[in-house]
């Protein structure tokens, strides 16, 4: 969320943004936000003088009923000072009234205006335009066929759709045996990956309350991702940066105390709206899944550095478990209103011979600060927003996907690299039991 006073003073910058975000809808809101905070304020204003006058009013009535005594002619102007200060009372109830109206119309258009987006970011209307900048690893494809990812857990026993189907509907699934070993040892390894860079680990809450839901995302993305506890004042939570970004809430953070650097465990609930394809089936796009996460608080000048620094561990993480990835940065109207930089790192597919996505980096500057009202405390012993950033770790789900594939071995065992092998009870092989 935008500062007022930014859109007040640079009105042409928020429009020129808008324009980049291919968002031409909201340009009238400016204007409009613009009229409304200059009424806003003339309230304020306006109430806060009726206020010094009713205390001065009600002076003057004290010395004129006093006066009245020795004087019947003072009573007559007393009782002209009180209607004064009764008309006064009545308009300043409706001030009052139309500053509770005026500021949460202002807030609420502000809520949807788009964060601005940082000069690199390049420009284009959706995720066609997003920009492949570096690859890492050779993306090879072996000389036998790679079946579907499901189909190489199943080889294992390691996975039932059609059990989950019966017991949650679609959208859920049953890992076991090797499988769900695998997944459980990929999230231990990348815990500990983020242990070792220096973040500390942390097991949030897995539902928040609306006031940090919109704090930390906006309305759209609520509405595709969330879902609401019935009765309660609760979301399950669609990532663990929800609830760590939400740690900080109305909070005075100390700037000795900054960077915080941390990586949390949760599982996921998504209601992942919109149309599934064929490659979008299995474990790739579902409802509850389990995920590490990296999040970062730190000043704003130190904000790009961060972003520079997360992408890269993703990189590193991936490259250690013998998957070639590469670097995306997303477009201008491919990013959430909130962010002003973002990248996806997209893992090879030696199966469908193309990248997908497996980890999305952000930095949202002070948005979500703002509407948290998360702030720090100087060395000067001035107020100032951080910023605040985050990224995947791994989503084991669709982080299995790319380790199934990318690992599989022309008898139909996966090869365990070695980084992962501890993890595993030592072992270098997983051996199919069905070699379908």
């Amino acid at each position: 969320m935008l500062d007022i006073r930014f859109v007040r003073d640079n009105p042409e910058v928020v429009r020129e943004n808008i324009r980049k975000k291919f968002q031409d809808a909201k340009l009238p809101l400016v204007d409009e936000v613009i009229e409304l905070d200059a009424k806003h304020r003339a309230a304020i204003t306006e109430a806060s003088e009726l206020r010094s006058t009713r205390n001065s009013l009600s002076k003057q009535i004290g010395v004129l009923m006093g006066q009245a005594k020795k004087d019947p002619s003072k009573l007559e102007e007393a009782e002209a000072v009180k209607a004064q200060v009764t008309a006064n009372a009545a308009r300043l109830a409706e001030l009052e009234v139309l500053e509770g109206e005026l500021e949460a119309r202002v807030r609420e258009i502000m809520m949807v205006l788009p964060n601005i987006i940082h000069e690199s970011v390049p420009v284009g209307p959706d995720d066609s335009c997003n920009v492949e900048v570096e690859r890492f690893g050779e993306a090879k494809t072996p000389d036998f066929e790679i079946p579907y990812h499901t189909d190489i857990m199943a080889r294992f026993d390691g996975i039932d759709i059609d059990a989950a189907g019966r017991v949650s509907g679609n959208g859920f699934y049953y890992l076991m045996g090797d499988i769900a070993r695998l997944h459980s040892a990929v999230t231990a390894y990348a815990r500990d990956f983020m242990i070792d860079k220096g973040f500390t680990y942390c097991i949030p809450p897995f539902m928040i309350r609306s006031n940090v839901v919109t704090g930390v995302m906006s309305f759209a993305e609520m509405d595709a991702m969330m879902y609401k506890i019935e009765g309660e004042d609760l979301y399950l939570i669609g990532t663990s940066e929800h609830s760590m970004i939400g740690k900080f809430i109305d909070q005075i953070i100390p700037e000795e105390t900054l960077p915080q650097t941390l990586t949390s465990y949760s599982p996921c609930f998504r209601k992942e709206k919109g149309a599934h394809g064929i490659e979008e089936r299995g474990v790739y796009r579902i409802h509850q899944f389990e995920k590490q996460e990296m999040i970062v608080v730190c000043r704003p000048e130190e904000s790009m550095d961060w972003y520079e620094k997360m992408w890269r561990y993703s990189v590193e993480l991936f490259r250690s478990l013998d998957i070639p990835v590469r670097q995306l940065e997303c477009c201008s109207g491919d990013l959430a209103d909130l962010k002003i930089k973002s990248c996806d790192i997209e893992a090879w597919s030696p199966r469908q011979q193309k990248y997908f996505e497996v980890c999305s980096c952000s930095n949202l500057g002070d948005a979500q600060a703002r509407r948290l009202k998360m702030r720090v405390k100087g060395e000067d012993k001035k107020m100032y927003l951080p910023h605040t950033l985050n990224n995947t770790v791994v989503a084991p789900p669709r982080m299995l996907i790319a380790f199934l594939e990318n690992n599989l071995q022309s008898d139909g065992s996966v090869k365990i690299p070695a980084a992962l092998r501890p993890y595993m009870g030592g072992k270098e092989l997983l051996i199919p039991k069905n070699r379908a």
